[in-house]
């Protein structure tokens, strides 16, 4: 599969919530870097993170762009809150390898009332 088409199949499980279909999207050894967090390591650790981030907030992605260049497939996404943010997304043997995504996480926690952490 494509990098383009298999971001495609992400986003729409992504809106499911579902944790679990999303994390198999990965490989065991894959990297999530959110850049306003700390990199997560791990199949495992991914499928934890999106668990306790479905569950925190409702998130839904809503595709402006997906861009493919060899390995690499770039999401430009916004949410109905007004979010708006960037993924690129490195895929090997059909599966993402490595992840990384560039939002405001101080407007996204203020958009779903989570508390703001002390500097």
């Amino acid at each position: 599969m494509q990098p383009k088409e298999l971001i495609k199949k992400w986003v729409d499980v992504f809106n499911t919530g579902d944790a679990d279909r999303l994390s198999e999207f990965y490989h065991d050894d894959a990297i999530n870097h959110q850049v306003a967090n700390a990199p997560v390591e791990g199949k495992i650790a991914i499928r934890k993170m999106f668990r306790e981030e479905f569950a925190q907030a409702e998130m839904t992605c809503i595709v402006e762009n997906i861009f493919e260049d060899g390995a690499w497939a770039i999401l430009e996404w916004k949410d109905p809150l007004g979010l708006r943010g960037c993924g690129f997304f490195r895929v090997v043997d059909g599966k993402i390898k490595f992840q990384r995504g560039y939002w405001d996480k101080l407007s996204f926690l203020r958009q779903h009332n989570l508390p703001v952490p002390a500097n």
